[in-house]
């Protein structure tokens, strides 16, 4: 989760809001949402105990063709142009400080160093990313209690509520700031990607969706708390670079430096996320399509090496035409589409689990009836212990959301209502994304039937 969002976005929400108490409860809403999803997402990851996000969670619930067009983006918007942006933003940072060194093969050689790194063994794959994402939490932990203790002349936050700092969260200002804060918290979701090679979902995935989220919303509060705290607001108001000027004022002189190098750190654990979890989307459709199925190759270790290198030549295209910056203008509205479909599923799901259970139960209720016309009692107690739907013993029982319904409804409330409003302010962003849809639509209706006429 953790990438340029949370250093970037506090200049434009300056912009519009300057009420120290709104502008902390931006990252509260969005984090609050964001834990509700993560929670509705473990429920299905574990109930569908397969990787791929999204891709897997759509194509169950609803249509094969919606869980395509979800990989689609996913594969496209979702990972790709994502990890891009994050690369090409540590090679900025890492040559303002070092500027012998070139940004944009600076870019090309995170991409690829660390999708060699991924394509190798779980085993480095995942200690990799243990060690990297330790390393951002540990520094980013750093620079707030710096910015708590050794700032020279702090400012005053005023993070109680009051009058005007409560209208400001329910005005259009809060509204437009709240999609940057969802775009900042992206990412909560990719433990969902790798569903299928976890042990115990039922356990690790409510844990890892929900404790990391909420940590990140914690540093978040934290990071922009300390912004606040050390730099003034009129010279971060409408600014990308608010690390670097809240560094210079904790740090002095160096600071700007010393952020460049930070954030250039932080980068690579966040590329590295992608790299790790966007590649299983691309895996599971070569499962899926037989036009797509070199996609599902994995090397002798297990791991899905095609389709990592597949997501990193989309990256690299990205990074060398600079294309990516017009698909990331409208990826927060389908990406938001995608999980908002997601999250409603859950509803559905439980829905058939009932009806299913319910047929069951009058299946056994029948069989009981006729097996004990012929063996007694003792056989009709037997049958009565028939294990619900999803296995046969509590491990194999899928978690349940805690606090269902609410949670799913919240995140549904809070995503929903991002929809409409990029929907009503900002159309030709939602029409590109609505775009992409119908050519994912389109290349699902040709794929199907290649692979029908092949068959």
């Amino acid at each position: 989760m953790i990438g340029t969002g949370v250093f970037t976005s506090l200049g434009f929400q300056l912009e519009s809001l300057r009420s120290g108490f709104a502008l902390l409860m931006l990252w509260v809403v969005g984090g609050v949402a964001a834990v509700c999803g993560a929670l509705t997402y473990a429920e299905l990851g574990s109930t569908i105990r397969r990787s791929g996000g999204e891709y897997t969670f759509l194509s169950h619930i609803y249509h094969p063709a919606a869980g395509f067009v979800s990989g689609w983006i996913s594969a496209t918007i979702g990972f790709a142009a994502p990890t891009a942006l994050a690369a090409i933003t540590f090679g900025t940072y890492l040559s303002s400080v070092f500027p012998v060194l070139p940004d944009r093969w600076l870019a090309v050689g995170l991409v690829l160093l660390l999708s060699v790194v991924h394509g190798r063994t779980h085993r480095t794959s995942g200690g990799f990313q243990r060690w990297s994402t330790t390393a951002k939490v540990a520094l980013i932990l750093a620079f707030v209690a710096a910015g708590l203790s050794i700032v020279a002349e702090p400012r005053e936050v005023g993070v109680l509520p009051s009058a005007d700092g409560v209208s400001s969260v329910f005005s259009a200002g809060f509204a437009v700031s709240l999609i940057f804060v969802s775009y900042s918290y992206s990412g909560w979701n990719a433990a969902t990607y790798v569903t299928g090679e976890l042990r115990d979902p039922r356990r690790t995935l409510p844990r890892a969706l929900a404790a990391g989220t909420l940590l990140v919303m914690l540093l978040y509060v934290g990071l922009n708390y300390v912004f606040l705290r050390a730099a003034p607001v009129e010279e971060m108001a409408g600014r990308l670079e608010v690390g670097y000027i809240a560094a210079r004022y904790i740090f002095g002189p160096v600071g700007a430096d010393l952020m460049g190098i930070t954030l250039a750190l932080l980068l690579v654990s966040t590329v590295s996320a992608m790299v790790l979890a966007g590649p299983r989307v691309l895996h599971a459709i070569g499962e899926d399509y037989p036009t797509f199925r070199i996609l599902s190759s994995v090397n002798a270790r297990g791991t899905p090496g095609v389709a990592i290198f597949t997501q990193a030549a989309i990256s690299l295209l990205f990074i060398l035409t600079e294309s990516f910056e017009t698909i990331l203008v409208f990826s927060g509205f389908t990406m938001g589409l995608n999980t908002f479909l997601a999250a409603g599923g859950v509803f559905l799901l439980r829905q058939r689990q009932a009806s299913r259970q319910t047929s069951d139960q009058a299946s056994g209720q029948a069989s009981d009836q006729a097996s004990g016309q012929t063996s007694g009692q003792a056989s009709d107690q037997g049958s009565s212990r028939r294990p619900a739907v999803g296995g046969g013993s509590e491990a194999d029982e899928p978690y349940r959301a805690w606090g269902y319904p609410v949670t799913p409804l919240a995140f549904l409330a809070v995503t929903g209502w991002t929809l409409a409003y990029i929907l009503r302010d900002r159309p030709l962003e939602a029409g590109l994304g609505l775009g992409l849809i119908a050519v994912g639509l389109v290349i699902y209706a040709v794929t199907r039937t290649r692979d029908q006429t092949r068959a």
